[in-house]
C-alpha cells in the first residue's frame, strides 16, 4: 500500500509542478481548430475543434495530462476549463483532478455544482 500511495504522492508532485500561478494565466483559445504539439499528443490526434463538444473535451484531458506550465497557459483557456470541469473532472485521472482541486479552489467540486 505504500509503494501506491508514493507513486500518487509522486504524481502528484509532478502536476503540480506544472500548474500556472493563477487560472487567469490561461489564455488559451475558446474557439477553432487548435493543433497541439507532439510532446503533448503522441499518439494519435493533434488538431482539435474545440467548437465540438467531444474534440475539445479530448483536447482538454490530453493538455491537462500531457501539457507543461507553458503548454497549460498557451493551450488552456480559463472560463472553458470552469465550464467544462464538473465533467472534465470525471474524464482525468484522479492525481490530476485531485491537484487541480487543491489548488484552485474554483475548480472544488462545491463551488461548480450546479445550485
Amino acid at each position: 500500500m505504500a509503494s501506491t500511495s508514493s507513486a500518487s504522492e509522486l504524481r502528484r508532485a509532478k502536476f503540480a509542478r506544472r500548474l500556472p500561478d493563477e487560472l487567469s494565466e490561461l489564455v488559451g483559445p475558446a474557439h477553432g481548430t487548435v493543433s497541439l504539439p507532439l510532446h503533448m499528443a503522441w499518439s494519435g490526434l493533434t488538431q482539435f475543434d474545440l467548437d465540438q463538444p467531444r474534440m475539445r473535451m479530448s483536447f482538454y484531458r490530453i493538455a491537462l495530462a500531457e501539457g507543461m506550465r507553458d503548454d497549460l497557459v498557451q493551450f488552456l483557456n480559463h472560463d472553458l476549463l470552469i465550464s467544462l470541469w464538473p465533467v472534465l473532472r470525471t474524464l482525468i485521472s484522479r492525481d490530476i483532478r485531485d491537484t487541480w482541486e487543491s489548488t484552485f479552489t474554483e475548480l472544488a467540486p462545491s463551488a461548480t455544482a450546479v445550485a
